[in-house]
């Protein structure tokens, strides 16, 4: 039997694939494990400590200057995480796809390999590498570069940059398969038609990546925003965001309708940004359909 006749005509009129169903199980235990621990953590940041309905804790967040702080450093780092890693995986992707046999394979080690280690090792490893005795620091002395070592660890700017190498692959990866699909021949052919360089970047090459890089972008924002690992070991308590926060409240104060409502914004926030890459996604699918 063929797949076509596989297919049941519903009520509707509409065909429906059988084959569908083995998504079923899957489904229901990705419901279980996260669906309703998410509808239950929305449910208590609306329930005082009283148990009774109420919005008392996001008025309490919004109305919070040191919360707002947090908020914003968040989102800052966050986006700042997310260009640092397109801009150092955007030429990583080209070169990856443009090469061949042994360079191709160790620049993949390169990229996978890194996965495979837990974020807490590559995240202290970067605060060895960020203290004033470490590699960098030496290295500047040594070069006559710097006086006196200078205090990287702790910094939002060493926050970024640790974070961005970590979640360097989740950049390079989703370019890197959408340049793979592009006919390296449109370059070439611009460029018999009189077009420079610049031009065949932003009109041809560009265009035809953006999936890869919207796909790219909505998954180390979405990890940026809610990271809490990373920032605890390379700045500890000196610039507190959102996810931080959102630990000292349920371990600590023992404040489950804040903490609650911290979680709600930065599922909010996630959310929105999965979403709005969807929408792009599909206009451009639709662009070059």
């Amino acid at each position: 039997m063929s797949h076509a006749a596989a297919k049941t005509a519903s009520p509707a009129g509409r065909t429906r694939d059988p084959f569908l169903l083995l998504a079923v199980p899957s489904l229901l235990l990705l419901g279980m494990l996260f669906a309703l621990p998410i509808a239950f953590l929305l449910l208590k940041s609306f329930r005082d400590a009283d148990g009774a309905l109420s919005v008392a804790g996001y008025i309490a967040f919004f109305s919070d200057p040191y919360m707002l702080t947090a908020l914003r450093r968040t989102i800052v780092i966050a986006f700042e995480t997310t260009l640092l890693t397109l801009v150092l995986g955007y030429p990583t992707a080209f070169a990856l796809a443009r090469a061949r046999g042994f360079v191709q394979t160790c620049i993949l080690i390169a990229m996978i390999l890194p996965l495979s280690v837990g974020v807490i090792v590559k995240a202290f490893a970067w605060s060895i590498v960020f203290r004033s005795d470490g590699v960098i620091n030496k290295t500047l002395l040594g070069l006559g570069i710097i006086d006196e070592p200078l205090r990287l660890l702790f910094t939002e700017t060493a926050l970024v940059i640790g974070a961005a190498n970590i979640f360097l692959p989740f950049m390079v990866l989703p370019i890197y398969a959408v340049i793979r699909q592009i006919n390296p021949n449109l370059g070439p052919a611009a460029a018999t038609l009189g077009a420079g360089p610049f031009f065949r970047f932003f009109r041809v090459t560009l265009p035809l990546t953006l999936p890869g890089v919207v796909a790219g972008a909505a998954f180390v924002f979405s990890m940026a925003v809610s990271m809490y690992v990373i920032p605890n070991l390379i700045v500890g308590e000196r610039s507190q965001m959102l996810s931080m926060l959102i630990a000292r409240s349920f371990l600590y104060l023992r404040d489950e309708q804040m903490g609650s409502t911290m979680s709600a914004v930065l599922l909010v926030i996630a959310a929105m940004i999965v979403i709005a890459s969807s929408i792009i996604l599909k206009r451009l699918s639709g662009r070059q359909a």
